[in-house]
């Protein structure tokens, strides 16, 4: 299992706008071919910070995924970003 998170930084004036332009992707990673889990979202403390996660099964669905690339806006509108991929080996419930 293949995991990515971190965080983007954006303006915050524009936050919201990002977000919602981030919706179809959303959508899309949901309905791919092992995809586990994908969630952007604003962090609740920093009005610049998105949070990212998402959960793949392998990274050749990630790589499928992430062919595309973003957005050409969605890009240019992230000025900073940490976002790194973790190899997941065991899994437990809680």
């Amino acid at each position: 299992m293949i995991i990515v998170a971190g965080k983007l930084y954006v303006d915050p004036d524009t936050r919201e706008a990002y977000l919602a332009g981030c919706a179809r992707v959303i959508e899309q990673a949901r309905a791919a071919s092992g995809c586990l889990d994908f969630v952007l979202s604003a962090d609740l403390l920093e009005a610049d910070r998105v949070n990212v996660y998402e959960r793949w099964q392998s990274d050749a669905d990630l790589v499928k995924f992430r062919a595309a690339g973003p957005e050409p806006e969605q890009a240019a509108a992230i000025r900073d970003a940490e976002v790194k991929k973790y190899r997941i080996s065991a899994v437990e419930a809680l």
